[in-house]
């Protein structure tokens, strides 16, 4: 299939966009509330790590991104929407030198979707059913001048206050009537069974150092153990207690690499009680021990200056 040339020419836009802001450090939090670009500059094995509710582009390269057993690729045809907080496997397939990966994240809350769809008038969802929380959907011409007139903004300080809530928007009233529009009002309109789950995991990543039962998590979502469990499955395809033990490994992992803790201490910080127990989940994850996880990470961090 002939590409578009007009797309072709959008992405180059974006991605010297991306690349300028990004000549400094290959992970950018813009000045734009919730715009984030990054830059990778070689394709890298499989790393475990988590999507926040979001919307992401590629303007130069591929990825794919694991959750449970289900894959999902995105690159420059197509975007990635995570609904809900997803620890996923993730690995940059497309990328050199010469040709970096570059993309940007937007981040959302339910409350500025929910107020959109109020003011647009939009229908409420089909149906109660609980979708995956994450999703692809093809890039149109209209999303991707929303993102450049984002990216745009990111050197026009004085304009971001005025300009970026109108932008942002725009941006997320075409996510809903768009291909995936059904998905993202699921997860915004109160009272489906996307939203109550949305909110216990919303709740679960405040709680997830402590005990917690599955009970409680159901409780929350305002459902039965049987049923929340489904829907939880569905939206994220893992169980409960899989996705609970994800986040705590994530967590030890960032608290070894940022904060220096032993894997004991960071065992016992993210409510783990056995730290043998620990240390074999977390090979299992992350195919090593902990100490020389992140060892190899910091390596990694120095070679790249970063």
């Amino acid at each position: 299939m002939k590409t578009d040339p007009t797309h072709v020419n959008n992405m180059k836009h974006l991605a010297s966009s991306i690349s300028k802001l990004t000549v400094h450090d290959d992970y950018c939090p813009t000045d734009v509330p919730g715009l984030t670009v990054f830059k990778k500059i070689d394709a890298n094995i499989p790393m475990a790590g988590a999507y926040e509710p979001s919307v992401c582009l590629i303007a130069q390269g591929s990825k794919r991104v694991q959750l449970g057993e289900e894959t999902f690729f995105y690159d420059t045809e197509h975007y990635l929407f995570s609904g809900v907080h997803l620890p996923v496997v993730a690995q940059v397939t497309e990328a050199s030198a010469e040709h970096p990966y570059l993309g940007l994240k937007l981040t959302f809350d339910y409350q500025e979707i929910t107020q959109l769809m109020a003011d647009s008038q939009l229908p409420p969802p089909k149906g109660q059913r609980s979708d995956r929380g994450m999703a692809t959907g093809k890039l149109t011409p209209a999303l991707i001048s929303g993102f450049q007139r984002l990216l745009d903004l990111a050197d026009e300080s004085t304009n971001i206050p005025m300009l970026a809530p109108m932008i942002r928007r725009e941006i997320f009233y075409r996510l809903l009537v768009g291909e995936q529009g059904e998905k993202l009002r699921q997860l915004a309109a109160m009272g489906t069974q996307t939203h109550q789950v949305a909110k216990a995991i919303v709740w679960l990543k405040s709680q997830f150092s402590e005990h917690i039962r599955v009970e409680d998590l159901a409780r929350v979502a305002n459902m039965g153990v049987s049923t929340f469990h489904h829907h939880f499955r569905n939206m994220t395809a893992m169980s409960p207690l899989q996705y609970i033990k994800q986040i705590r490994l994530q967590e030890a992992r960032r608290l070894m690499l940022t904060e220096h803790l032993d894997a004991a201490t960071a065992a016992f910080q993210v409510g783990y009680e056995s730290p043998s127990q620990f240390s074999r989940e977390y090979a299992r994850l992350y195919g090593c021990s902990p100490a020389k996880d992140v060892n190899e990470l910091r390596y990694k961090l120095a070679q790249t200056g970063n």
